[in-house]
């Protein structure tokens, strides 16, 4: 599995993240973000909610927990989770994702 994006990708503002073994690279436009995630073997996010989300896996298998319900995403497939809805995640051996957030503020750029 690639250990990150494209510098097409990595050229982006990356993400201000207070979460350790994850990076992101923000698309932003006036109603949305787009944020290009890197997340390392056995990363973990606790269960939160926000606005509505839509997401791709592009390398590797990320385990989501949406409103209570565990699945394996593997490459090529997406997922979305309501506007609101409690969900998790974790990796086993890294990903590769690209999410879409309703939020246009869910991100800040670092520095």
């Amino acid at each position: 599995m690639p250990d990150t994006f494209p510098r097409i990708v990595t050229e982006l503002p990356q993400v201000d993240l207070p979460l350790e073994g994850a990076a992101g690279w923000l698309l932003q436009g006036p109603t949305r973000q787009a944020v290009f995630f890197r997340l390392d073997p056995g990363f973990e996010i606790p269960e939160h909610s926000h606005g509505a989300q839509w997401g791709i896996v592009i390398q590797g298998e990320i385990e989501l927990t949406i409103a209570g319900e565990a699945r394996t995403y593997c490459k090529g497939d997406t997922y979305e989770i309501g506007a609101g809805v409690p969900h998790s995640a974790r990796t086993r051996d890294g990903a590769l994702v690209l999410d879409l957030f309703e939020d246009p503020a869910r991100y800040r750029p670092l520095g």
